[in-house]
C-alpha cells in the first residue's frame, strides 16, 4: 500500500483507479459486441447488395452496433481523464501528453463512426434514390463502411503511442506493479504494428494486436480488484 499526497479538492487516486477500471469494463463489454457480433453478422465484405439487404432487414441490430461503438468512445473519454489523474503524480506533463494521444484517437474514432451513420442513412432514406440507383446507393454505403474501418485503424496509431507512454508511466510509478506497464507496452507495440502494416508491409496479413491485446484486460482487472489499495495522505 502506497501513500500519495493529494489536495482535498482533487479526485483521489483510489477514485481514479475505480473510474478507469469501470470505463475499461464498459468498453470491454460494448466494443466486442459491435466489432465481433453485429458488424460481422451484417456486413459481407465486397458484397454491397447483400450487406445492404442485411442492414435494412436488421435495422435495430445495426443501430445497436452504432450505439455500442458510441458508448465505447464515451468510455474512452472518461478513461482518458481518469488515467491522467491516476498517473499525474508520476510525471504530470507526460501524463498529460499520454492523455492527449488517447484523446486524439478518440476524436478520430468518433469522426470515423459518422461514416457508419452516413451509410445507414443512405440505405434507409428514400431521397437518395432520386439521383442514384439502388445499386449505386448500396455501393456508396459499402464505401462509407470501409472508410469507417480505414479511419479507425489509422487512429489506432495514436492509441498505440498512448499505450506505450502509459506503460512507461506505470513502470515509473511506485503504486502500480511494473509488470502491468510491461504488458501495456507489449499491447501498444501490437497495435502499432497492426496499424502500420498496410503501409509498411502490406504483404504480411497478420493482426498483431490479436496476440497482444491482453495487456489492457490485465490492467483493467488490477484497477478493479487492487486499485482501491492506493491511498492518499492529506
Amino acid at each position: 500500500m502506497v501513500n500519495i499526497a493529494k489536495n482535498s479538492n482533487e479526485t483521489s487516486l483510489k477514485s481514479a483507479a475505480l473510474i478507469a477500471g469501470l470505463s475499461l469494463l464498459v468498453m470491454v463489454i460494448f466494443a466486442p459486441y459491435a466489432e465481433m457480433y453485429v458488424f460481422p453478422k451484417l456486413i459481407v465484405r465486397f458484397q454491397p447488395t447483400e450487406t445492404a439487404k442485411n442492414i435494412i432487414e436488421n435495422k435495430p441490430l445495426f443501430i445497436s452496433g452504432i450505439f455500442a461503438y458510441l458508448i465505447t468512445l464515451i468510455g474512452d473519454l472518461v478513461l482518458t481523464w481518469a488515467l491522467y489523474i491516476l498517473l499525474k503524480p508520476v510525471r504530470k506533463n507526460l501524463s498529460l501528453l499520454t492523455a492527449w494521444f488517447r484523446l486524439v484517437y478518440t476524436v478520430i474514432a468518433l469522426v470515423a463512426l459518422n461514416n457508419v451513420i452516413t451509410s445507414f442513412r443512405m440505405l434507409t432514406t428514400p431521397d437518395y434514390l432520386n439521383f442514384m440507383t439502388q445499386d449505386q446507393v448500396n455501393i456508396n454505403a459499402m464505401i462509407y463502411l470501409s472508410v469507417f474501418k480505414n479511419h479507425w485503424y489509422f487512429g489506432m496509431i495514436f492509441f498505440a503511442v498512448h499505450l506505450l507512454l502509459l506503460g512507461f508511466l506505470v513502470i515509473k510509478s511506485v503504486y502500480i506493479p511494473r509488470i502491468l506497464g510491461i504488458l501495456l507496452i507489449i499491447t501498444g507495440i501490437g497495435y502499432l504494428l497492426t496499424s502500420l502494416r498496410p503501409y509498411l508491409f502490406p504483404a504480411i496479413n497478420i493482426d498483431f494486436a490479436m496476440f497482444t491485446f491482453f495487456g489492457e484486460i490485465v490492467f483493467m482487472l488490477w484497477l478493479l480488484i487492487r486499485g482501491h489499495k492506493i491511498t492518499e495522505v492529506h
